[in-house]
């Protein structure tokens, strides 16, 4: 009984926080991260499969990252308490954007993280990546330095990160970011002055230094992307300027890119056994890369509210669901839309547990019957299109 109100007022409170929504964050493990020495995943190092075990649903704010086992695991552990959902993309799987079959399709996530990919993009993969931020997801592009060939097919991660960015159907270079084939160890304090700055100082905290161990810097092109933007620079390099990036993001379309030069900083210094691993995440003392990659996941996971062009018309999406907790069996769908609508009752893992269509209403207010649904957490989501809004309602079944 303490522990169902507990969960009660935990809901109460995430319901009426406009900024709270069921985040979901994908790992990528598709692309030889594990490849030498390597093990750029958040658990089950032996294994990855998709949702990450012991279960996330246990973790709280004193979990140590140790609770997985990748090399990524401190990232992952972090990602959860902040209040977002993780997964890996298993080297079995496809990325895809837009897919029906595909039950891990990039639609479905809000960021997607791939920390040094070994093997190239396929042309159907670069498509999908390029729709994946134009639609308005977050993509997060971890390279490392040039000659780290980790699985000797040839390729090196800032070259498959060009071959992407340069050579896809969509648009060269779209985010005027390339990666330079450079090899630099150096401790570098050189960091840009931006007013409202969410990425050195952002709600995780300041970063006023970083140390990449063998990795490389990017070349800024503003005339093929005006936001692009740097934040940390190569020791003499002008804070300013295009060259000697060490840290990077842009916006394109509705979405989001963040760009960073080493996997370093990133490597929590555990994993498989037998990897050479080393703890850049928060072991470098004087630095504090944790701080700057949650930042930047952080923004890369934050949104506008969503606008949806549809044909003649431009639709407007809201939600609020209520009472909450429902102890009535009958929960309230109150939305704003133009066009019909589709709400869908999911566990907190993400899994449709009840759907229903709504008819369009320009201020709809539609009842929905969850008498059959097991009292719990849940979240409730309605979609148009690629637009959505979701919200956490407790329901409670007597």
């Amino acid at each position: 009984m303490k522990k169902l109100k507990l969960l009660l007022s935990l809901a109460v409170l995430l319901s009426c926080t406009s900024a709270f929504s069921q985040i979901k964050i994908l790992f990528d493990n598709t692309k030889a991260e594990q490849a030498g020495n390597a093990d750029w995943v958040i658990s089950n190092s032996s294994s990855p499969v998709q949702v990450p075990t012991p279960s996330q649903s246990l973790i709280t704010s004193s979990t140590p990252e140790t609770y997985w086992s990748g090399a990524l695991s401190a990232w992952g552990v972090d990602c959860v308490k902040k209040g977002y959902y993780v997964e890996t993309l298993p080297a079995s799987g496809s990325i895809t954007y837009g897919s029906s079959s595909n039950a891990q399709d990039l639609s479905k996530y809000q960021v997607f993280i791939v920390c040094e990919p070994n093997t190239q993009f396929t042309a159907t993969e670069k498509t999908a990546l390029m729709n994946f931020v134009k639609n308005g997801g977050g993509l997060f592009m971890i390279s490392d330095h040039t000659v780290s060939d980790r699985n000797g097919d040839g390729w090196d991660s800032p070259a498959i990160w060009n071959d992407f960015l340069t050579t896809n159907s969509v648009q060269a270079n779209p985010f005027g970011i390339s990666f330079d084939l450079a090899n630099i160890s150096l401790t570098s304090t050189n960091l840009a002055t931006i007013a409202n700055d969410s990425i050195l100082n952002g709600a995780m905290g300041p970063c006023a230094k970083v140390m990449w161990s063998n990795g490389t810097t990017m070349t800024l092109d503003k005339t093929k992307n005006p936001t692009a933007v740097g934040y940390v620079f190569n020791t003499g390099a002008s804070t300013t300027g295009s060259t000697g990036v060490m840290f990077a993001t842009a916006k394109y379309g509705n979405g989001k890119v963040a760009a960073i030069g080493d996997s370093s900083p990133s490597d929590d210094g555990t994993g498989g056994s037998g990897n050479s691993l080393y703890n850049g995440y928060t072991g470098d003392v004087g630095v504090n890369h944790q701080n700057i990659l949650m930042n930047a996941t952080i923004w890369l996971a934050t949104h506008k509210p969503k606008v949806l062009s549809a044909v003649n018309a431009v639709e407007t999406f809201g939600l609020n669901v209520y009472p909450n907790p429902v102890t009535t069996g009958q929960l309230t769908v109150d939305y704003t839309s133009t066009l019909p609508v589709k709400a869908q009752i999911l566990d907190l893992t993400g899994k449709t547990i009840q759907s229903v269509d709504l008819a369009s209403d320009s201020s709809g207010k539609q009842i929905v019957d969850v008498r059959g649904i097991r009292s719990g957490a849940y979240l409730c989501r309605i979609t148009n299109g690629s637009a959505f809004e979701t919200r956490l309602v407790v329901i409670t079944n007597r």
